[in-house]
């Protein structure tokens, strides 16, 4: 049977590069979104809405994939109301998919939230899982969006017997426009503003973040993992962390990032200096920025995501993420950190989403 994929979420970091990694290998690709990624060359586009039974009816109509793989999601106020969105969402996309009796297997992309929290109670005391993550770590006692998505795949996949897959990736770096957790890219706007204004690049973090090492998810590294776990039988009914394989201290990344664009850098001080607050009052000038250099991209808030950026890089404690599940199952993708960054700010320069100096 042919393999027809059905990315959700296919405009997102993840999704638009697990889209183009599977039409690269061969893949029918149809990519679900509420706005549909119309640049990914040979990527079918699907226009729905997961919260309508009856939007995902129609869009799907004469679609029968082989292999589903979920990486949408959608904040809301509260960690309730994520629950009922977000599980509302995975159930409503798989109950119309059922009928269809064409599912192999469904992939889900959740993150390392799994094991610090929700948005609620993120990375807080109480809450502070032992590092390195593993994934045989139990489910905290508090509501998990995360959870709740996973559960719906698992109902789903006893009812109508397809395989299933769990990826944890740590902090995604790719492209994405109007992405809502986009640190790479949101990193390389504060650069682009220090380097025009002749501001510090001035650390935004904590002093766990700034000293303890870490590791990152280039969102290349994860659409490989997607697509090797969805087509290998010893690693179907698994749920894997994925990061890139090396670890960093922000201590040294900070500066390689500073290097790069040429600017000036400040280490952590002491005290917390938040993106969120550093970048208020931008909005004005980076249109300015966008307008001399003739970016694609005007709006400030669609390219920086600071407040995830400082939920990142604020937490209390060093965060690593044990990979020796899949590697011991054949998983042996690896990515250098630094490359990570440096490749997405080049892709940056050339889709003029910041300026090339």
């Amino acid at each position: 049977m042919n393999q027809i994929a059905l990315v959700v979420g296919a405009s997102g970091i993840a999704g638009s590069n697990l889209a183009e990694k599977l039409i690269s290998k061969g893949w029918a690709t149809y990519g679900l979104a509420r706005n549909p990624n119309q640049e990914i060359k040979d990527l079918q586009p699907i226009a729905a809405d997961l919260l309508s039974v009856d939007s995902l009816k129609s869009a799907l109509a004469g679609i029968s994939p082989t292999h589903v793989y979920i990486t949408s999601w959608m904040r809301n106020d509260t960690e309730a109301e994520n629950i009922r969105v977000n599980s509302l969402m995975v159930r409503n996309l798989l109950d119309v998919l059922s009928a269809k009796k064409s599912v192999q297997h469904v992939a889900l992309v959740t993150g390392l939230k799994h094991y610090l929290g929700p948005f609620e109670a993120y990375a807080q005391e109480g809450f502070l899982p032992e590092t390195p993550v593993r994934e045989e770590h139990p489910r905290l006692d508090i509501e998990n969006f995360y959870y709740a998505q996973e559960d719906e795949v698992y109902a789903a996949a006893a009812r109508d017997g397809f395989t299933w897959s769990i990826h944890r990736p740590h902090t995604v770096i790719g492209k994405a426009v109007g992405n809502m957790m986009n640190l790479g890219t949101t990193l390389a706007v504060y650069a682009t503003i220090c380097k025009e204004t002749g501001r510090p690049f001035i650390w935004p973090g904590s002093a766990a973040q700034w000293n303890g090492l870490s590791d990152v998810t280039d969102a290349r590294v994860l659409a490989e993992q997607l697509i090797w776990a969805s087509t290998t039988d010893t690693a179907r009914n698994e749920a894997f962390n994925i990061v890139n394989g090396d670890v960093f201290r922000w201590s040294w990344l900070w500066k390689q990032i500073a290097a790069y664009f040429g600017i000036e850098v400040k280490g952590f001080d002491g005290t917390i200096h938040p993106l969120e607050e550093e970048i208020a009052n931008d909005a004005a000038l980076w249109q300015q920025i966008a307008e001399k250099y003739n970016l694609k991209e005007k709006d400030l808030n669609r390219l920086a995501s600071a407040w995830h950026t400082d939920l990142d890089l604020g937490r209390p404690i060093e965060v690593m993420t044990d990979m020796s599940k899949s590697r011991k199952l054949g998983f042996n993708v690896f990515q250098k950190t630094d490359e990570s960054f440096y490749d997405l700010f080049e892709q940056l320069r050339n889709e003029r989403l910041i300026p090339s100096y």
